[in-house]
């Protein structure tokens, strides 16, 4: 293995600041125009940029194939075509300054569950990086209902997702070892932040990683306090490389089933992509459990892939708005050896729980971007914000 790996640097030196990744994510993800926009991005800031679609590829390999059925070939075929892209692209890549492989680590199809890539040319290609795309169930359902003529459940999706994600990190953990796999989410509403994530990724590795922890269902009656949160989020994606667990908002399909439910309605309807879906109140109450533990075990994951957590605790009413989920989060980085830090916002004291976790408690985000800029963290900040102080 690592003999491989050094052949790999030896013969595709991208140059000291050459990077190469490979981004996978479910089908019906739509990576292609988020990566367009990158390559813009990177051109637009003086870096050579090189996307390889493999899809594209395939189908541009196979013209008899029509659009959006490659995955029903035999699977020797499908294989074969992949392969012969694939080499083309490990040329490409040895010409490239960075590139970016857009592809898939595992299919669930007609023909059950498979692998996307093969290991031998993964470890001729020798990625810097490995990247799992996720975005919320409903938006990839809504794309297969329309795009793709395959039978699909909601709980095949979340568990295809967790099957991308797991041979993603696998492949990057045996190729790369820890720390090159990062999971990153695809908000339908804030595609630009997906974009700087990924360009904050690829060409700026040293820039600070951060998971901006702060309280959901305590303030969502709450206008004021949700501004001050959505402040103190904006605050953190504009100097640092965020990894924001408010970017997927799952529950919102539990909250309309349960709604549903309590109506008598057996469906309800939400608008995704500009288009009334329906859903199955039953349907997504099966799943409630599935949502519930990969909302807990990727905001953990999250955690683990950034460098600190910095926890916003506003307060409503006089009182510290502080949720079983935002001590949970500042007890796995602090036991995760990260860097934490809070900002409290109510008069009244922190508890033990929260002093004893961090490392820093500041008690405005003047007070924490300061400290920030002392440290290295970030550039110039102009001081005072205008919220939070």
């Amino acid at each position: 293995m690592a003999e491989t790996s050094q052949r790999t640097v030896d013969l595709f030196d991208r140059g000291p600041s050459g990077r190469c990744a490979v981004i996978t994510g479910q089908v019906g993800l739509d990576k292609k125009p988020l990566l367009e926009r990158l390559e813009t991005l990177a051109t637009e800031r003086g870096k050579s940029l090189t996307v390889c679609n493999v899809g594209d590829r395939m189908y541009a390999e196979a013209p008899d194939v029509v659009p959006g059925r490659i995955l029903d070939l035999p699977l020797g075929r499908l294989n074969s075509l992949r392969r012969a892209v694939f080499k083309d692209i490990l040329t490409q890549a040895g010409e490239a300054e960075n590139l970016i492989v857009n592809t898939h680590a595992t299919f669930r199809w007609r023909h059950g569950l498979f692998p996307a890539f093969d290991h031998d040319q993964m470890a001729e290609l020798g990625a810097d990086l490995y990247l799992t795309l996720v975005e919320n169930v409903d938006a990839v359902h809504e794309r297969l209902d329309r795009e793709h003529d395959l039978d699909h459940t909601l709980k095949d999706l979340l568990v295809w997702r967790e099957e991308e994600i797991l041979a993603t990190e696998v492949l990057a953990t045996a190729l790369r070892g820890h720390g090159a796999f990062y999971v990153v989410s695809r908000p339908s509403d804030a595609l630009n932040e997906t974009v700087e994530t990924l360009y904050r990724l690829l060409f700026e590795p040293r820039r600070r990683k951060v998971y901006p922890s702060f309280p959901m269902t305590h303030i969502m009656d709450a206008p004021a306090v949700l501004a001050e949160v959505a402040s103190f989020r904006q605050l953190m994606a504009e100097h640092f490389t965020v990894f924001d667990p408010g970017d997927l908002d799952e529950r919102r399909l539990l909250l309309e089933a349960e709604a549903a439910t309590d109506r008598g309605d057996e469906t309800f309807t939400l608008t995704v992509h500009d288009r009334a879906v329906a859903f199955s109140a039953a349907a997504v109450t099966a799943v409630a459990g599935d949502i519930d533990g990969q909302i807990y075990a990727r905001d953990f994951k999250l955690i683990d892939q950034a460098d600190m957590i910095v926890s916003y605790i506003p307060q409503r009413d006089g009182r510290p708005v502080l949720s079983s989920g935002v001590e949970r989060e500042l007890q796995h980085a602090h036991e995760a050896t990260k860097e934490v830090y809070v900002v409290w916002r109510s008069a009244s004291a922190p508890s033990p729980f929260i002093t004893e976790t961090a490392m820093r408690v500041f008690g405005n985000l003047d007070e924490t971007m300061r400290f920030f800029q002392q440290k290295g963290y970030v550039g110039d900040v102009q001081l005072p914000l205008e919220t939070g102080h």
